[in-house]
């Protein structure tokens, strides 16, 4: 399963008082840290009566330590099974009858937990997600905890074992990054590491990472910034801080050949994964592998799809992207045969694009036309306050990646000051034919 980058996004956020540049968007936001290290951020938006309570703890998988791989999203399972003041099943219940939506996810290097609820709503979210953060530990019985690490499996096997080329992900993942780098292992987990994962060990997981002074508290929506303050002190205060730890580093990552390796599943058709490895997210070349990902696949028109699908007819589907990262981002090229069409004429059609951008620079239409599809999703995300990908989650993104929640003007000037010797640039310095990842599946029996 990919991992989806969600920092990208066409707004400029600003401080309040502060004078918004021309032609841009403008919403302002408050931001304060508590004494116990919890950082805030506040937006005010009063055009639909509904608040979104966004909580950011800064743990993922890259935290995880070898052997015992799988915690940080068996604790996003285990963060909806109650608290001490919240019996096991109610937090659903008073967000429902609130009218209230809420869910988590997990990724390499965060964990986050997003409430949606109608503005009178708002002390309720911030109670439930209090008491969790201070309390998940007095209703963390061995039964809560086996039962979820039962539906974590569970959620392994339907996503990856028991799903058409699932098991690719987490071997493409195996083969771009070093063994002892945090990319390198799943944020699923594995079986075997579930299954060995301790009481103490997700006791101690807990007391390390769910620290306010290791999260961020995002909320949007229609509040009065001063309500919205006091009830965030009111709830968080007297949450006692934790012990501050170093942030994960991991090992130099770099491909000095081409890696091989073909793989059986019980699927019809053959599927071709190219991956590089490419520069971190924010960094140079990083927003230029976006644009070339635009250029090859999004879209009818797009060079690869125009050639493989429509053209020849050689592939059933294509797909491009860059998959942006903290401690280093892959670019990873996925196409599946039609029948009858080898993964080899395919790979050879697929270098000799990759070839062209290479010797010459798209046309300056291809680079606009890329750049505006992501001005287009930009607007996209951000018409809700909520959600995943919403606004009060987009303040947190800016936040946890280090240049502030008002970093939007300069996430944008990445994407709008490319031009095609920038995107050329890109695949001569990232895509090289000698360096990457080739990795083929096969349906089982095959010749």
């Amino acid at each position: 399963m990919r991992r989806v980058a969600i920092f990208s996004l066409f707004l400029l956020i600003l401080p309040l008082g502060a004078q918004s540049p021309t032609n841009t968007l403008r919403i302002p936001y408050k931001q304060f840290q508590l004494a116990n290290g919890l950082n805030v951020i506040l937006h005010q938006d009063k055009s639909v009566p509904v608040v979104s309570v966004n909580v950011w703890y800064h743990v993922g998988s890259a935290n995880e330590q070898p052997g015992r791989t799988g915690l940080a999203h068996l604790f996003e399972h285990l963060m909806f099974e109650g608290s001490k003041n919240v019996k096991e099943g109610e937090l659903d219940t008073l967000l429902e009858s609130a009218g209230g939506t809420n869910n988590g996810s997990t990724d390499n290097n965060r964990t986050n937990y997003v409430i949606d609820v109608p503005s009178n709503a708002l002390e309720l979210s911030l109670f439930l997600e209090s008491d969790r953060m201070e309390y998940l530990l007095d209703a963390m019985t061995p039964d809560v905890v086996n039962g979820q690490r039962e539906v974590v499996k569970n959620e392994r096997r339907q996503s990856y074992e028991n799903q058409p080329y699932g098991m690719a992900w987490l071997e493409l993942d195996k083969l771009l990054w070093p063994e002892n780098h945090p990319y390198s292992r799943p944020t699923i987990g594995s079986m075997e590491d579930l299954n060995a994962a301790t009481q103490q060990d997700v006791i101690n997981f807990f007391k390390k990472y769910y620290v306010p002074n290791n999260a961020s508290l995002a909320i949007a929506g229609d509040i009065d910034y001063g309500q919205a303050e006091a009830l965030v002190h009111k709830w968080f205060d007297e949450i006692p801080r934790g012990v501050d730890f170093e942030p994960v580093s991991a090992p130099s990552a770099v491909l000095t050949t081409v890696k091989r390796k073909t793989m059986t599943d019980r699927v019809r058709l053959p599927r071709l994964y190219l991956g590089w490895l490419t520069p971190p997210m924010f960094a140079p070349g990083d927003a230029a592998l976006d644009v070339v990902a635009s250029i090859l696949s999004q879209g009818k028109n797009s060079r690869l799809y125009k050639r493989l699908v429509y053209d020849t007819q050689m592939a059933q589907d294509v797909d491009a992207y860059q998959q942006s990262d903290v401690l280093g981002s892959s670019f990873i090229i996925e196409v599946t045969a039609r029948p009858g069409r080898t993964i080899a004429e395919i790979q050879t059609a697929i270098d000799e694009e990759i070839q062209k951008l290479r010797r010459e620079p798209p046309d300056l239409r291809e680079v606009q036309r890329a750049i505006h599809q992501i001005e287009a999703s930009f607007y996209q995300r951000m018409e809700r306050v909520g959600s995943y990908r919403g606004r009060a989650d987009q303040l947190n993104a800016y936040y946890f990646a280090g240049g502030g929640p008002d970093f939007f003007a300069e996430d944008l000037a990445r994407y709008t000051s490319l031009a095609p010797d920038d995107v050329q640039a890109a695949v001569v310095r990232w895509l090289p034919a000698d360096r990457r990842v080739e990795l083929t599946v096969q349906p089982e029996g095959a010749r």
